[in-house]
């Protein structure tokens, strides 16, 4: 079994926490959608510096920015955020990654639902053509050359990413 397979089957109780934690917020309504971005801002800056301090990771694309623009639309600030501490292990950032990354593809599904007159740059921001594959990918061949512990580091990345973002919204 490949190493996204492993993060996919051993991040999947995180991550349907943090989908069904998030799945209360009626994003078609203007104060829900608020709450919804306010709990994404208190936890994607924290998790972006750190991987923006990992030179080992491939480039991928931050979506603070996005996120501070819809939240100042709906005219609200970016919150404090929460501290992320990543795990000090190998693979580590690269399972945060894989989440950060990954919430793109449920991001696009959610944009669907926020209405027209409300700011969707953060929901929208999809993946370039080839993008994700391509990080698989990496993943794969990262967990490859690294062995068990680098793959038992990307999901200790990856479970605390989602236990941050499980905090946010809670």
């Amino acid at each position: 079994m490949g190493a996204v397979q492993r993060l996919r089957a051993q991040t999947g109780p995180a991550h349907d926490a943090v989908d069904a934690a998030f799945g209360g917020h009626d994003l078609g309504d203007r104060i829900a959608y608020a709450r919804f971005l306010t709990a994404h801002a208190r936890a994607l800056p924290a998790v972006e510096a750190v991987l923006a301090a990992r030179s080992e990771l491939p480039a991928w694309r931050e979506r603070t920015g996005m996120l501070a623009a819809d939240l100042a639309d709906l005219g609200l600030a970016m919150p404090e955020h929460l501290p992320f501490v990543m795990p000090d292990r190998p693979g580590a950032a690269w399972g945060a990654l894989y989440v950060t990354e990954g919430s793109r593809l449920g991001g696009i599904m959610l944009a669907r639902g926020v209405p027209e007159d409300l700011p969707a740059r953060y929901l929208g921001a999809k993946h370039l053509p080839g993008e994700w594959r391509a990080l698989l990918a990496a993943i794969d061949a990262a967990g490859e050359a690294g062995g068990e512990a680098w793959i038992e580091g990307a999901v200790s990345g990856a479970e605390a990413c989602f236990a941050l973002y499980g905090c946010a919204v809670g």
